[in-house]
């Protein structure tokens, strides 16, 4: 686990940072400076195109960590990583084309609700061809142990820049509707940068040729791109929804609610980056004990971190939306919903990966089709009479349900388990402060009130895991830091 809480850590401290210059951008810049509008069809625009992502990168990310340990000379490693980053032209070429054909009609059912979205339609491609690059270099990059750049190009660049943009915004030096076309540019640069790096860690030897086990390779990416759709979905199937029904405004309403819910989910996403490709190899070798002590060590770890991330989030969300203009409160529900379902996925662990990297993840993949037509049917059926309630309601129920259906998969076919009873321990602890702290408020500035409960909550709840060792390794970081500290007094 060295390397595994070495990066897993700096991912953390980088994610975290993202999400920081994010709530600035999220909470003051974005409604302030651009207004719901131009806010709710940025997120549209990324969204659709976090949407499409998959497709065009033909599941190569995914495949990428699943198969390049499996090569064992220089020569079949760079056949195949030629093959992850040429592959994917076979199918985006004649993707964009018939959408070229169809434009026409893309454009009637994209923007019948929204007519603004009409005239950015083309960035949704422009902006999914990038990201998907990025993904695959990205993944060229973490398996051979690099994941920290990446994970900063993602979590960090990509907002510190949109803030430049917005500054240029306030001074007039770029308008609203350029700063759409600025964003996909980002993503452009985000996915060049990385190429670079990508290429600097091993060089290329470009070569179209086929690798000896392209079936195998094939027939897993024809699932990860299912698992990859099924996924982002998911995730902006909602923003999609909604902009369907309803005024593209609301969708910066929803946008700011889920942004904060999404917080909590940050220890996860900054773990994986670096669990991912070791899993892969833990199974590769057979190694299932091992497996099994990474799978409730990522559990375990990743619940007292998020919880900790979601209970300061849930106690202090009143005094949150004090800070945000006043249209955009009703989204506080939106972040309890949102917020429970990561919080399940959180504690999960390791679980995709163990999945994703098993014969049989199929079956799970088809089901995760299953619930992305139950989600689609909930907002069809929930955000015409409660608006973004309703499909933030539907979001729980969908994720929740997957989260479940993947759970129980691992645990009924591979016999692992994730939970112990810590579990237990850190779900009641984290539930016990919550009532403790959110209905109690201090009748002092939002910004004062936020900080000084943040310090509460955090002394009791570091003290409490602490006290009752809920995770052993987190204990260990403690322990470390308080020897540093009495070093240097």
């Amino acid at each position: 686990m060295g390397i595994v809480l070495n990066q897993s850590l700096k991912n953390t401290v980088i994610t975290y940072l993202g999400f920081g210059i994010g709530a600035i951008n999220t909470l003051y810049l974005y409604p302030v400076l651009l207004g719901a509008t131009f806010y709710g069809l940025t997120n549209y625009i990324t969204s659709c195109a976090n949407v499409i992502m998959p497709l065009f990168a033909i599941g190569m990310q995914n495949s990428l960590v699943k198969f390049y340990s499996q090569y064992n000379t220089n020569e079949e490693k760079s056949r195949f990583l030629s093959f992850t980053v040429l592959f994917p032209l076979v199918l985006i070429i004649p993707m964009i084309l018939i959408s070229l054909y169809f434009y026409d009609e893309i454009l009637f059912f994209l923007s019948k609700k929204n007519e603004i979205v009409k005239d950015y339609v083309w960035l949704i491609p422009f902006i999914g061809l990038c990201m998907a690059y990025f993904e695959i270099f990205y993944a060229w990059a973490r398996v051979h142990m690099h994941s920290v750049f990446g994970n900063f190009i993602k979590e960090v660049g990509l907002r510190l820049f949109s803030l430049v943009l917005l500054i240029g915004v306030y001074y007039d030096w770029l308008s609203v509707e350029g700063f759409v076309y600025a964003t996909a540019g980002l993503y452009l640069l985000a996915f060049l940068v990385t190429m670079f790096y990508a290429f600097s860690i091993q060089k290329p030897t470009f070569q179209f040729a086929i690798p000896a086990n392209a079936k195998d390779i094939l027939v897993y990416t024809f699932y990860i791109i299912l698992s990859g759709s099924v996924a982002n979905l998911l995730l902006d199937g909602d923003k999609i929804m909604l902009n369907q029904y309803m005024i593209i405004d609301n969708i910066a309403f929803y946008s700011i609610a889920t942004f904060i819910a999404l917080v909590i989910s940050v220890p996860s996403r900054a773990m994986h980056q670096i669990v991912y490709p070791i899993t892969a190899k833990l199974m590769h070798d057979n190694k299932y004990d091992e497996l099994n002590v990474l799978y409730k060590k990522t559990s375990i770890n990743l619940q007292v971190v998020g919880g900790y991330v979601m209970l300061g989030i849930f106690v202090n969300i009143n005094q949150l939306y004090e800070m945000i203009p006043k249209e955009y409160n009703g989204g506080i529900l939106v972040v309890f919903m949102i917020g429970i379902s990561k919080y399940f996925d959180l504690i999960l662990g390791n679980n995709n990966a163990i999945i994703f990297n098993t014969k049989y993840y199929r079956a799970v993949l088809f089901l995760g089709v299953v619930l992305v037509a139950v989600a689609v049917g909930l907002n069809m059926l929930l955000i015409p009479s409660y608006g973004i309630m309703g499909c933030a309601f539907a979001t729980l129920i969908s994720i929740t349900l997957y989260s479940v259906a993947k759970l129980l998969f691992v645990v009924k076919r591979l016999h692992l388990y994730p939970f112990t009873i810590q579990t237990l321990h850190s779900i009641i602890l984290t539930l016990i402060l919550f009532l403790l702290f959110y209905f109690w408020e201090f009748p002092f500035n939002p910004m004062i009130s936020i900080a000084l409960k943040s310090v509460l909550v955090t002394i009791f709840y570091v003290f409490i895991n602490y006290k009752f060792v809920i995770s052993v390794e987190i204990n260990q970081a403690i322990d470390i830091l308080i020897n540093k500290i009495r070093t240097l007094s």
